[in-house]
This record gives structure tokens, sequence and C-alpha cells, in this order.
């Protein structure tokens, strides 16, 4: 290995282990584990949808828009700055389901090429794979995104992504081809949450 990859590689252990110090209170570890990747472009309802599934199901929250201002205080939202980020939430993901650690990866997670990299990640922990694309109407997204800017939005919402950022991200999404749930967030969410736990819960009780 080159002394530039071993240097990226260092740094991106470094960088796990600090996003891992920022993170709530872990569930306790299981003996089947879980990685749930919730899919969606910014305004969809993502963190919304994933602190509702949490609340009902033993996951670590790793959440890209929190793990973003843990890692860079002032986020630009640069490619540099994403792929940064995505490699130690990655590295950090892989970490937490080899120590018995069940995740719920809340990212856009936009190309397929990129959740590759997650499903390689189930693969090799042994991880149930469950994939959850997270969608809602674009004025209704507009709306949130607005709402975020003018300092009215989700008092638990932490992103600092705006209209700017999805109109940008949303010439990039590619579909999903694996099997996936789809939750519309401007309806109700409950039955996908019931379905996503249902199989969870047959999951870790084996």
């Amino acid at each position: 290995m080159n002394p530039t990859a071993v240097k990226n590689r260092t740094r991106t252990q470094e960088d796990a282990a600090l996003l891992r110090r920022a993170l709530a209170s872990l569930p306790e570890p299981q003996a089947r584990v879980a990685l749930v990747m919730v899919s969606g472009l910014p305004g969809s309802g993502k963190s919304f949808f994933s602190r509702r599934l949490a609340g009902r199901a033993p996951l670590a929250v790793v959440e890209s828009d929190a793990m973003r201002t843990a890692l860079f205080p002032s986020p630009t939202h640069s490619g540099a700055e994403s792929a940064r980020l995505f490699r130690a939430c990655h590295a950090l993901i892989g970490d937490l389901l080899r120590d018995g650690i069940s995740v719920l990866f809340d990212a856009t997670n936009l190309i397929e090429n990129f959740r590759e990299r997650l499903y390689s990640i189930a693969e090799r922990t042994g991880a149930k794979l469950v994939l959850v694309r997270v969608e809602a109407p674009e004025d209704v997204i507009a709306h949130r995104l607005a709402q975020r800017e003018a300092g009215n939005g989700d008092s638990e919402d932490v992103s600092t992504a705006g209209l700017d950022v999805y109109k940008r991200m949303a010439k990039l999404t590619e579909p999903i081809r694996r099997n996936h749930y789809a939750v519309d967030t401007s309806r109700e969410i409950a039955p996908v949450i019931g379905k996503v736990c249902r199989e969870l819960d047959r999951w870790f009780r084996g």
C-alpha cells in the first residue's frame, strides 16, 4: 500500500472513531445484525422516517447530516467533503455491525455505485440488508426546505441542505435495483414502518 493510501486509510479510521463518539447511546449487541439503508433527496423526510423507525427497533442511527456537522463544523457539501464523510460513515457502519450493533443509515444514498458499497458491507458482516426509499411530492419538499432555510423547520432537523442542494442532487438520482420499501412522507408512514419492523423482528429472532 502506497504512503498516500496509508494516510487516507488512517484518516478514515480516525474520522470513524470521531463519529462513533458523536453517536447517541447504542443498543445492546445482538447475535444477528441488520443494516437498514434509508435513501432519499434532501427534504424528502428521511430523518423523520428514520427517527420513527429507530423508536421501534434496536438500531444505532448513523445520520449523515449529523455526522457531517460532527466532522465539518461549517459544512460546504463539496464533493471532497462528502467523499471523506461517506468513507468515514461506511467505516463506522462496518465497525458497528462487527460489534453486533444493528445500524440504520440515514443518508441520500442516491447513486447505485455508492449503494453497492453498503451492500458489500452487509455481505461481509453477515447483516440483514433492508432498503427503504423515502420520497415526497416536489412541492412538499420545496416548502419543507423553504421552512428550513427560514429557521421554521423540524426542530430535530440538523440538515443544512437547501433547495440548491436538492436541485443538484435530484439530477444524480438513480433507481434502487434491489427489492426495497418505498414510502411517501406526505402520507401516513406507519404501514411501512410496521412492515420493516416485522421483517427485522423475524431476522433477529432467527
